[in-house]
């Protein structure tokens, strides 16, 4: 890239303690930007996954991964920046306890869901696709199950975390069942970046957010200072241990393994008929 020459870049990321902790350095411009100019859209994911299907219109975005089955001929994956559940990950909760719950437990029960294109709503439909979606945006979910609203709520987000504060009961962890499932992590949102933008483009610009994530892994007691004003209201040590659990070696660097999550997450979805079409994955190379 010629260096007198600024890259405008219009980046989607959600309100979450993860993904702004991965943008502290863009925020403040602590690393050299390398030509590239970055302004923040902030919207919840689904809302981004919706922005991006109607007309792909931001260079960069956070998609789920669910998402990108349906974008892969406008976007391509950045290797970092992933979301990627290690035996946790999305959770199923209840308003009571439920030692024996398996499958047929939710059989045409009334599920508070996230979002139609979320990772989590795919990932509870590769295990059980018999139950009566209720589509609550994901910071309403736990109050529609505690006012009998549904019977579960699936909850994503520092719900993970916060979800027993507010009297519910965890029947469900996604991530520990798909990791038991297939021995995979499960990949929840990736970033994405407009192939229209060329190639070389695309690479500077992956290499310039890997530098962001890993300087903020090194810089982490200010980082999730910046990060903790999008924890809706989790102390600093939850937002801590929430970031740790999204932020990490498999953000820097997807791996071999978490693409192989990512394939096989959009292969069950095709093979349960939830995602019209195989999905071939390309990565920023």
């Amino acid at each position: 890239m010629n260096s007198t020459q600024t890259k405008h870049i219009r980046f989607g990321h959600s309100p979450d303690p993860d993904d702004a902790f991965m943008f502290y350095a863009f925020a403040y411009e602590t690393i050299p930007m390398r030509g590239f100019k970055v302004t923040h859209v902030i919207e919840d994911i689904e809302s981004l996954n919706q922005r991006a299907l109607k007309n792909a219109e931001l260079e960069v975005t956070a998609v789920s991964c669910h998402a990108y089955a349906y974008l892969a001929d406008k976007y391509a994956v950045m290797r970092s920046g992933a979301s990627i559940g290690e035996k946790y990950g999305p959770i199923l909760v209840s308003r009571t306890a439920n030692s024996s719950f398996d499958a047929h437990s939710i059989r045409g029960k009334k599920i508070a869901i996230p979002g139609k294109l979320t990772t989590a709503y795919l990932t509870l439909q590769i295990f059980q696709k018999d139950f009566q979606a209720v589509f609550i945006p994901f910071d309403k979910i736990m109050d529609a199950v505690k006012e009998g609203f549904v019977d579960f709520g699936l909850v994503i987000h520092e719900g993970q975390l916060t979800h027993a504060s507010e009297g519910l009961h965890k029947v469900l962890d996604l991530g520990e069942w798909w990791h038991q499932t297939t021995g995979l992590p499960l990949p929840l949102g990736v970033d994405v970046i407009r192939k229209d933008l060329g190639k070389e483009t695309m690479r500077e610009f992956g290499l310039l957010f890997k530098e962001s994530i890993e300087h903020s892994l090194k810089h982490r007691q200010p980082a999730l200072d910046y990060a903790i004003q999008y924890g809706r209201g989790l102390n600093p040590e939850l937002n801590d241990k929430f970031v740790g659990m999204y932020v990490n070696d498999r953000t820097v660097e997807i791996g071999t393994d978490g693409e192989a999550g990512f394939r096989r997450l959009l292969d069950e979805g095709y093979k349960k008929g939830i995602i019209p079409k195989p999905v071939s994955i390309e990565f920023v190379s």
